[in-house]
């Protein structure tokens, strides 16, 4: 692949992999989101796996919704979902179809489009807070449950698409459990990141929610 130009496509083959191989292999990638305001770009910095049927970390653990139908393919395809009733988070389905793997995007450095980042992120204190966390980025890059399901290799114009980009050294790239994950799926290294790079979020363990004391 280091032959291919930076702003080929990525294709369906390249996420018809397991999940352990795509999400490693997409950092340093470019994401990029075509709004009707303009378009913004990304270089993804921070990743994690999710193994579907076999992940208790994952959506898809206990089968298939209309919420998480996405997941289950073709792959190269997005999954949205909101979170906690305030965030969106943006995830690339992986695998070959009815397997449900993704790939939930982390962090990102925004390469063209800061304007239009900054315009939706306007409490960033600089420009590498814009998309440092999954909600910060999906809010960045105006990701929402319309572009659920979206094809992310139908080429031309489309509303998301991921680009070859410039993928780092294999020395550079980290692994480490994956933030906020709990019960059997807390230990998994399958959150990837790139060393050193400021717009990469900090990493939480997973805290149980405590219940709300009884009234009687």
């Amino acid at each position: 692949m280091t032959d291919v130009p930076e702003r080929m496509p990525l294709t369906r083959a390249f996420f018809d992999r397991p999940v352990q191989d795509v999400a490693p292999d997409l950092l340093g990638r470019t994401l990029v989101r075509n709004t009707p305001d303009g378009r913004i770009a990304l270089r993804l910095t921070e990743v994690e796996a999710y193994d579907g049927e076999t992940d208790p970390g994952s959506h898809a653990y206990r089968g298939r919704t209309a919420r998480n139908a996405a997941m289950f393919g073709p792959p190269g395809h997005a999954y949205v979902y909101f979170i906690y009733g305030m965030w969106f988070s943006l995830n690339l389905v992986c695998c070959p179809e009815g397997q449900a793997s993704g790939v939930l995007l982390r962090a990102g450095e925004i390469l063209t489009g800061e304007h239009l980042a900054s315009g939706r992120r306007p409490k960033a204190r600089n420009s590498n807070e814009l998309a440092k966390g999954p909600a910060r980025l999906a809010t960045a890059l105006d990701i929402d449950r319309t572009l659920d399901g979206t094809d992310l290799c139908a080429g031309g114009n489309t509303p998301l698409s991921v680009l070859h980009g410039r993928p780092p050294a294999p020395d550079q790239v980290r692994s480490g459990p994956r933030t906020g994950v709990g019960g059997d799926g807390a230990d998994h290294p399958w959150r990837y990141w790139i060393d050193g790079d400021p717009t990469v979020s900090p990493y939480r363990r997973h805290t149980p929610r405590r219940r709300a004391a009884s009234a009687t």
